[in-house]
């Protein structure tokens, strides 16, 4: 049972596509306010849930500051949307 409860590993080097998975994981998996207390919005799991630890880690490791994850995330949000707009 404490192997299914356990972190993902974070493997490094980080790569590029391990990067985008780990902005994806911070961005779906974010805090919710809720009368119990913070939940993953993803989830409905007490937050950080599992993803949101390995992205958070992942990123941690590639060296990138709170700033940086911050204009990267805003980043693909306005991709995603440039996408659907012209879709």
């Amino acid at each position: 049972m404490s192997a299914v409860l356990a972190d993902f590993p974070v493997l490094t080097p980080v790569t590029d596509e391990d990067l985008a998975l780990a902005t994806r994981a911070v961005r779906v998996h974010a805090p919710e306010p809720w009368p119990h207390g913070l939940l993953c919005r993803s989830e409905r799991v007490p937050y950080p849930c599992r993803l949101a630890r390995w992205g958070h880690a992942t990123l941690d490791a590639a060296g990138l500051t709170a700033e940086q994850l911050t204009g990267s995330i805003f980043q693909m949000e306005n991709r995603s949307e440039a996408k659907d707009q012209t879709r």
